[in-house]
């Protein structure tokens, strides 16, 4: 079977072998990727409440910049030597959460060759609109974003 295209493929080569990251943190799962649509979900627990013992909106925001990021890398024509990173979140909380499933679908408004737009929606177990939120990437060269998280001394002379 063909895996190069698959997105589940791509989407296991993202990550470093063995790196953690916030995702496993927060328990989020991927359900669905493709260039399209990403589904991701997130239990809501102790994990993401806020002192009060609701959902934080931080971690509806990590959830929503997550799914668009995940599907952003998912679009790009080249994701060997191209990456994306988040530029800007605009989230707007709708309804509050203490338990149970949140679900981040996030599909594309443009894809551009310099950014990209998504929208994502994200609801409760039940399908009510938890949050909406719109997250712009920046697409940008793997090399370049790898060369700037070496230590200064550490960095190529040459770019």
């Amino acid at each position: 079977m063909e895996t190069g295209n698959d997105p589940h493929s791509r989407l296991a080569g993202l990550v470093k072998p063995g790196v953690k990251t916030l995702l496993d943190v927060l328990a989020i799962s991927v359900e669905e990727a493709s260039a399209t649509r990403i589904v991701l979900t997130m239990p809501v627990d102790w994990r993401v409440h806020q002192p009060f013992g609701y959902l934080h909106g931080g971690a509806s925001a990590v959830l929503a910049e997550s799914a668009a990021s995940i599907g952003g890398q998912l679009a790009l024509p080249d994701p060997q030597t191209q990456g994306v990173m988040g530029i800007e979140l605009n989230i707007s909380h709708l309804r509050s959460m203490r338990s149970g499933t949140l679900r981040a679908e996030a599909t594309p408004v443009r894809v551009g060759r310099t950014t990209m737009v998504w929208q994502i929606s994200l609801t409760d177990q039940l399908g009510r609109l938890i949050a909406t939120s719109r997250c712009t990437l920046a697409v940008v060269s793997r090399q370049r974003s790898e060369e700037s998280e070496r230590p200064r001394g550490e960095r190529s002379k040459t770019r």
